[in-house]
């Protein structure tokens, strides 16, 4: 099979994610793409999340009706930092039938030189960079497949702060996750 992977925070899901993932699933002909939370991020400068339970609650309300999308908990069933060339080590182990996309920004292309065991991680992986603000990323510098997709300028900081303040961000996360917010008083 061939599975894209869509790592993230998801602090919290909202639509550009999900676009992209069903976008990107679309246009090379993946048989799934698994959205995959990461439990802590590997950052030097590290982000305050909210409990993992809550942002896969979010995610599972945000994929329900979309067959094509389904949750991979590896990095969260794992704990610690959510390193991609052990979780993708892991994967490719244990399921050797399949071959995986990882699906990152445009933005980070430049960036994978940073990554923890890069060299061997391309081994593992075939790198689909989206390139969400029609403007050509540089040369890369490992082997990555671009995929041009059309802005949706979402972010989930901005998400957080509108709550934070009593707005609501109606239409950029669905509905169904932004009741999840309210009910549970996250972000307030």
């Amino acid at each position: 099979m061939r599975i894209g992977i869509l790592g993230g925070n998801f602090n919290p899901v909202h639509h550009a994610h999900l676009f992209l993932a069903d976008q990107v699933q679309q246009r090379l002909g993946l048989d799934a793409v698994q959205l995959m939370p990461e439990n802590e991020p590997p950052h030097i400068d590290s982000k305050t999340t909210i409990a993992a339970d809550h942002r896969v609650n979010m995610l599972k309300l945000a994929i329900k009706n979309y067959s094509n999308l389904s949750l991979n908990l590896s990095e969260i069933e794992r704990g610690g930092k959510s390193y991609t060339y052990d979780t993708m080590l892991k994967l490719t182990t244990e399921h050797p039938e399949n071959d995986y996309f990882f699906i990152i920004g445009g933005d980070m292309v430049d960036y994978l030189d940073k990554w923890y065991k890069i060299d061997d991680l391309v081994k593992l992986v075939t790198f689909v960079a989206v390139n969400r603000h029609q403007a050509m990323v540089s040369v890369p510098k490992y082997p990555v497949q671009l995929v041009d997709l059309p802005l949706l300028d979402i972010s989930s900081s901005n998400i957080r702060n509108s709550v934070s303040v009593g707005n609501m961000p109606n239409f950029l996360l669905p509905a169904e996750v932004l009741s999840y917010i309210n009910d549970h008083g996250i972000y307030q």
